[in-house]
């Protein structure tokens, strides 16, 4: 039937709630099915151990009804639970068209900021189905369902005053795909890692505060990226090959770096870097963390010494987002479901070609063009957006133990 057709069907809402136990759901369905009902919905939420069971079914039978009711609520008693029951037409109003996933990450999560998220979705024409708890730890991760609006304008009314509200917000379309196979690509310098590679480099050569002041700028925009890498790459000139083995020490892995590619690998997600930085560190990561995918500039070596140059071609803020696509290609993911995650300027057309681009602890001008901003020093909060909980974070965790 439609829903006009069923609107005005006779229904009872039995609503159940108390401690959680095992065996609460079996045992009031079992109680039902005396009474020869259909279920028409069932929802289930257990908050702090305290459980509210709420199933809408069909009536029973002519005359049976009161003694239904006195049958549940003799059986909830008995389980040290509450019983409810609303007679009632229909089932669920409609959802309206338009389905996006809201994630938050809160830390904390306060009130005042769900508030004002709640109102804004209300103030575009949106409608909260649901929310789910993903996360309680590094951060609080919620996610809404909301109804009733279309993604874009739904995103734009609520990441643009993320910051506003305290907290970081990810709005994507709800569907089949966001569970689909992807492809996520990450920057390296300070996304992956925490250090600038070439500011490593430039502490064995002397020159660091010369190179950190010209990294900042094109990080900022205010410096052509290749330009700059030229500049900074020839001050390297005459130091020792050897210093690619001590750079490779010195690298500090981001914090959630190795969650946040262990987890997306079980989950059968294809990881790759791209970095204004160098394949003599990238390609060393993409050993150590099973990266499927990596590229970057080569520092050019000759007689065991850099000559200040790089070769090949040229990894800048065109290059990553070229070398998206083709990663995407390669892993057979259409570019609508890959996900880029950078924190400068020159990752921009990257974050803006990708299905959802994230700026991680990224500068200002970064946060305010891509999707989506995070802004806590775990990587693996990313996870969230996406959509993983906790506690398959921690299975793929306890797996890989195994």
């Amino acid at each position: 039937m439609s829903a006009s057709q069923t609107s005005d069907v006779p229904t009872l809402l039995v609503k159940i709630f108390g401690k959680d136990r095992p065996g609460i759901t079996a045992g009031l369905f079992d109680t039902l099915a005396a009474y020869s009902v259909d279920v028409v919905d069932i929802e289930q939420v257990v908050t702090r151990g305290r459980m509210v069971l709420c199933a809408l079914v069909t009536p029973p039978p002519a005359g049976l009804e009161g003694d239904l009711r006195a049958t549940v609520h003799s059986w909830a008693e008995s389980m040290k639970m509450q019983a409810e029951i609303i007679s009632g037409l229909g089932d669920n109003r409609p959802r309206g068209l338009g389905r996006s996933l809201v994630t938050v990450l809160g830390h904390p999560l306060t009130a005042e900021s769900t508030a004002a998220i709640a109102a804004r979705i209300t103030r575009v024409g949106g409608n909260i189905d649901r929310i789910f708890r993903l996360a309680k730890y590094p951060v609080t991760a919620v996610e809404f369902a909301v109804s009733g609006v279309e993604t874009e304008p739904l995103r734009t009314a609520l990441v643009t005053h993320a910051a506003t509200f305290g907290v970081d917000i990810a709005v994507v379309a709800a569907g089949l795909h966001r569970r689909a196979q992807r492809l996520v690509v990450m920057d390296v310098d300070s996304t992956l890692i925490q250090d600038e590679v070439i500011e490593l480099f430039a502490a064995h050569a002397g020159c660091e505060a010369e190179v950190a002041e010209v990294t900042a700028a094109a990080m900022r925009g205010e410096l052509d990226f290749e330009q700059s890498l030229h500049a900074r790459v020839e001050l390297l000139a005459g130091l020792d090959a050897s210093v690619v083995d001590k750079v490779r020490s010195e690298v500090r892995l981001t914090p959630g770096a190795r969650t946040l590619i262990r987890t997306l690998k079980r989950l059968g997600y294809q990881v790759g870097v791209v970095s204004g930085g160098f394949t003599q560190v990238t390609d060393d990561l993409k050993d150590r963390l099973g990266l499927d995918f990596a590229q970057a500039n080569t520092l050019e070596i000759v007689d065991g010494r850099l000559t200040g140059k790089v070769t090949g071609e040229i990894v800048d803020r065109a290059g990553k987002a070229r070398l998206l696509r083709r990663f995407a290609a390669e892993a057979g993911v259409p570019l609508a479901q890959t996900v880029a995650i950078g924190d400068g300027a020159n990752d921009l057309d990257m974050l803006n070609a990708a299905g959802l681009g994230v700026a991680f602890n990224a500068k200002p001008v970064v946060r305010e063009a891509a999707h989506t901003a995070v802004n806590v020093p775990f990587l693996d909060t990313v996870l969230y957006l996406l959509g993983v909980t906790r506690e398959e974070v921690e299975a793929a965790d306890t797996h890989d133990e195994d």
